[in-house]
């Protein structure tokens, strides 16, 4: 009896342990996910239940007219407005993991599985930006989904930055901000809410806006220091906020590029991991059942996203979760794997909401 007892105690205070731990990690990886991700909350997201799509709907415009006295009032003749239907289906499960050896840990001077929770996190909220602005790409360069006759919605717009055909256009803040207030009023023009506005930038252009803010048209331009040069929407350009991210499509690769006609010279020492070149991610891609298009068609001269929230939605089955080996696994190979994971997928919805920048002669085909 009084080993069962000792058995049963240990049993409980080792799965207490694990419960603190996995809550520990589960915390560290959302925090990472969290800290990294800007998207999610800039478009419409809906979770996933019991079911592999979600369908948006889009209604069209439709018109006043006046009442003949002794008609019946059955709806507007033209049959407006005119509804289109979007869904928006989940890809497969996205996961990161890591192994972390046992002796590893006894030797390390750090908590290492913390850190290692963080960096999964981050890695999830890249791919998850990254997919989502790809999907807003991808609608700045549509047509509505409104087909109904005399009933054409507005759809994607594409505004160039600058007039050369040099890749350096796109860091000229000047041209930035008056391609700014061109998409600000096509939004308008389009009948686009102005509420949920923002801008997605890479970093070396946000910082070539800030260090002309007396002079380029920025609105808080009494924000200093940190809060200024934090990139999550602190400035603004014609009500549109400002964000900066690595995960956008920029001239072919995520984030920035150099060399060429870029003007920009590359910092030393950048690693594997900066400046990728686009991946494809039709829906051919593996694990990929919407459609994020191959290398060519985003092409290479994509430089910068203005949109509205209702541009693009994102469905969720799995949100971001931690998952962690233990029992016998950890005993057979002296250590855990841990895991993070999420199930979504991303699509354009209004294309009237989505602007793309870009440089060059001529604007990136849809696909």
């Amino acid at each position: 009896m009084t080993t069962s007892l000792t058995r049963q105690g240990q049993s409980n205070s080792t799965g207490d342990a694990r419960a603190l731990y996995l809550k520990l990690f589960s915390g560290e990886m959302f925090k990472g996910f969290q800290h990294e991700t800007i998207a999610r909350d800039m478009v419409m997201k809906r979770t996933l239940k019991n079911g592999k799509s979600l369908q948006f709907i889009y209604t069209g415009r439709t018109t006043a007219e006046f009442h003949t006295p002794g008609n019946s009032i059955l709806g507007n003749s033209d049959g407006a407005p005119p509804v289109a239907e979007k869904t928006i289906t989940c890809d497969d499960l996205l996961i990161s993991s890591a192994f972390v050896y046992e002796l590893d840990e006894t030797l390390a001077h750090f908590e290492l599985r913390g850190e290692i929770s963080k960096k999964i996190g981050y890695a999830l909220a890249e791919k998850y930006d990254r997919l989502i602005f790809r999907a807003i790409t991808r609608g700045a360069r549509a047509a509505s989904p409104i087909t109904k006759s005399n009933f054409v919605e507005p759809g994607g717009t594409q505004i160039r930055v600058g007039a050369t055909t040099n890749d350096s256009d796109a860091y000229l803040s000047d041209k930035l901000v008056d391609a700014f207030y061109d998409a600000a009023a096509a939004l308008d023009e389009k009948g686009v809410s102005s509420q949920g506005r923002c801008a997605v930038l890479n970093p070396r252009q946000y910082y070539e806006l800030i260090t002309a803010v007396g002079s380029n048209g920025l609105i808080n331009r009494d924000a200093q220091g940190t809060a200024l040069q934090s990139g999550n929407g602190i400035i603004e350009i014609a009500g549109i906020k400002i964000f900066k991210s690595m995960n956008i499509p920029f001239l072919g690769k995520y984030g920035t590029a150099f060399g060429g006609t870029t003007g920009k010279v590359s910092p030393t020492n950048m690693g594997s991991h900066i400046g990728p070149s686009l991946e494809n991610a039709s829906g051919a891609s593996t694990g990929i059942n919407n459609d994020y298009g191959t290398s060519a068609e985003v092409a290479a001269k994509s430089c910068g996203l203005i949109f509205q929230k209702e541009a693009a939605g994102v469905v969720e089955a799995i949100g971001p979760q931690v998952q962690v080996t233990s029992g016998d696994v950890s005993v057979v190979y002296q250590g855990d794997v841990i895991l993070g994971r999420m199930a979504m997928g991303a699509d354009y919805l209004n294309p009237a909401a989505a602007v793309e920048l870009y440089v060059g002669a001529s604007a990136p085909s849809a696909f």
